[in-house]
């Protein structure tokens, strides 16, 4: 699979959509773990998803390598003949994928997303250096996933299936714990930002420091549950974006 079609995944698309939600996975993820969350929307919204390249369908593709590189190939797959508003959904790794892709947006003189929703990350102004478990072994690698709760635990447990997914997880650790935001980089464009009261990886402070990351409206929700908490809340994560993004 080549051009668009490989890295933007549509779930669902209309004849008169108010707003294209598009999904940008967490490390390890996929474009088909976010397909359930058309469901809980209502059918204003056109979704699709991000497939990064070297994982499912998409394995024979080479990795990306950093954070700015994943936003221009996005990019370059939006259409700039596309007038329907953009809204874009990023998880952890996805958060800052989704951010880097909106200012190449802006940066181009494109229309920028009408809202962007990021979940699961600390603001850019707030980096902090941690371990890099993508220069780990295997096994410190799999003891954090599992730590996160990012993939059934059935999954890690079966080394088959690790042996699959484990290159694009570490892939994709390396990508973000090599990313290094602009600190001062700013949005005009609104901003929600969603994290899991529990979350490990993400304080209560560098959740609230995306608001220094727009000059639009800014909002914040907490639901209960860790870094994953939107796999156990997903209608309640679909009604807080719906509320964000205007009916006309």
């Amino acid at each position: 699979m080549t051009g668009k079609n490989a890295w933007i995944r549509d779930v669902r698309r209309g004849p008169r959509p108010a707003a294209h939600l598009i999904f940008f996975p967490h490390a390890g993820g996929s474009a088909s773990y976010y397909r359930p969350f058309a469901a809980h929307l209502g059918e204003r919204f056109d979704v699709s998803a991000i497939q990064y390249p070297g994982r499912q369908d998409r394995w024979n593709d080479p990795f990306g390598t950093s954070v700015e590189g994943l936003a221009e190939e996005i990019v370059g797959c939006l259409s700039p003949q596309d007038t329907t508003p953009l809204v874009l959904f990023g998880h952890s790794m996805g958060a800052s994928v989704a951010f880097e892709t909106a200012r190449r947006l802006a940066d181009l003189g494109r229309p920028a997303p009408r809202r962007l929703v990021v979940s699961g990350r600390r603001a850019p102004s707030m980096f902090r250096e941690e371990k890099h478990f993508h220069l780990g072994t295997d096994a410190e690698l799999l003891a954090e996933v599992g730590r996160l709760d990012g993939t059934h635990s059935q999954l890690l447990d079966d080394p088959d299936m690790v042996n699959l997914i484990l290159p694009a997880i570490r892939n994709d650790y390396r990508v973000i714990e090599t990313y290094r935001p602009a600190a001062d980089a700013v949005l005009d464009i609104p901003l929600l930002c969603l994290t899991g009261a529990a979350d490990p990886r993400v304080t209560r402070e560098e959740a609230a420091a995306w608001k220094a990351h727009t000059v639009a409206e800014y909002r914040e929700e907490t639901f209960d549950g860790g870094h994953f908490y939107l796999a156990d809340h997903p209608a309640a994560v679909c009604r807080a974006v719906e509320a964000f993004v205007p009916e006309g």
